[in-house]
């Protein structure tokens, strides 16, 4: 939206001031300049990673860059994240496999490598926490930022201060993040969306009203396809004709869901950064290429997992009390079941093991599409896997596990594999790790 434009800007390349009326920059003739009334005012971010996993495989292999690229499982899986290349062909993030294909056959297919990305999210939340303590991760590629009485510290705005953030990224890290700039959550978050990739986007309070007028109802957090189509039924498709409505009609209407329209449509949010503690749970879950229902088969994946979700819990240096397993049947039903256990445990052999028993117990002939395993309740790894009385052999296997990682850790993870796993691979395809 055209703004009034301020005394001075700043140049998002080379980070020099610029006058009043230049829209590129003097220094080095960019046009990525910003330019706002408010820009000194405002200090709440939200900073998004670029299509984040390809952006990360496209760093690693050059040859990448001008493809189309699509990070997914299978052909029974969903597409994870897709390049922007891909995503001009219409392919989108959780699109079934086979309908991305179909739109883009000539795209590049890379199984997620969620350790990978995890080690990529943790160096840009580093350098984000370097900005300000206040940082709000929403996603393993996403955060809130409060850059508030940070001016001193830095010796710039916070809008200077995100604009260098943004080049150093690129430089160090080799990605690119785009910002949303305004002076709350809601707004920051939409705008960190106008101008993708590499976007910079600010939103004041003098714009907020008209900035929202036009757009659709489901920019609001929480209003679905089926809330869409529950507003659209009432004759409610903009955000500018929720403007013109009461809050007490918009709440005999839609209960508390209508106090989030009255407040998001006219820009009002006043939830405020909250730094994120401890993760609360830690997992992984595989989508087959084919439903498989014979415990044999499911065996060997359910192991491998369990060895992914230890290897994380033991980087972290964290453990977990309840153990989770999750399945999804051929026809897409969801069974969770839970497992508490007598003391926390980061042992692979230990979350494997009570994963199997209730395993066990659902495999009845019933065919699943997907498998997971985790671990919730996280403590610190000091109190985990303490020496069991009743099963003494616990202690040596926990040994032979410490030996395995260790040999792991210096060959790779593909240089040992137990007796549940030897000879089983490719049975499944990755899908995604939850953190």
């Amino acid at each position: 939206m055209p703004v009034k434009a301020p005394a001075q800007g700043t140049c998002r390349d080379c980070l020099s001031h610029t006058g009043e009326k230049e829209r590129r920059c003097r220094s080095c003739g960019s046009p990525r300049v910003l330019l706002h009334d408010e820009l000194d005012a405002l200090s709440l971010a939200h900073i998004d990673c670029d299509a984040f996993y390809a952006a990360v495989e496209k760093r690693d292999d050059p040859s990448l860059r001008d493809r189309p690229v699509i990070i997914g499982g299978g052909k029974r899986g969903v597409v994870s994240t897709a390049c922007y290349i891909a995503r001009i062909h219409g392919v989108r993030s959780a699109m079934p496999m086979f309908k991305a294909l179909e739109a883009c056959p000539e795209a590049v297919v890379i199984k997620p490598d969620m350790e990978k990305y995890a080690g990529v999210g943790r160096q840009v939340r580093e350098m984000m926490q370097a900005l300000t303590p206040l940082v709000e991760p929403l996603s393993i590629d996403e955060a809130f930022l409060d850059l508030s009485g940070t001016e001193r510290l830095h010796g710039a705005s916070p809008a200077l201060v995100l604009a260098r953030f943004a080049r150093q990224v690129e430089k160090e890290i080799g990605i690119s993040v785009s910002v949303g700039l305004s002076y709350c959550k809601f707004l920051a978050k939409v705008a960190s969306d106008l101008n993708k990739p590499r976007g910079f986007s600010v939103v004041g309070r003098a714009e907020a009203l008209p900035f929202l007028a036009e757009r659709p109802v489901t920019t609001i957090w929480g209003v679905g396809r089926s809330f869409e189509a529950t507003l659209a039924r009432d004759g409610i498709r903009t955000i500018g004709q929720l403007q013109r409505m009461e809050r007490a009609d918009l709440m005999r209407r839609y209960g508390t869901m209508g106090e989030r329209l009255y407040s998001l449509s006219r820009g009002q949010d006043t939830r405020t950064v909250q730094p994120r503690g401890e993760a609360k749970s830690v997992s992984s879950e595989t989508t087959f290429d084919r439903d498989i229902a014979a415990l044999e088969d499911l065996v060997p994946v359910l192991r491998g997992l369990s060895e992914r979700v230890s290897s994380r819990l033991k980087k972290a240096g964290i453990a977990g009390r309840t153990v989770v397993l999750k399945l999804k049947t051929a026809d897409f039903r969801i069974r969770t079941r839970n497992r508490q256990l007598s003391d926390p445990t980061r042992l692979a052999d230990r979350i494997f093991h009570t994963g199997l028993d209730m395993l066990k117990r659902e495999a009845d002939g019933t065919r699943f599409r997907l498998i997971g395993i985790g671990v919730s309740d996280l403590t610190d790894a000091a109190r985990a896997d303490p020496p069991d009385l009743v099963d003494r052999l616990s202690h040596k296997r926990a040994l032979a596990e410490g030996a395995i990682d260790s040999l792991r850790e210096k060959y790779g993870r593909g240089s040992v594999e137990t007796g549940y796993t030897f000879g089983r691979a490719g049975r499944a395809r990755p899908r995604q790790e939850d953190g």
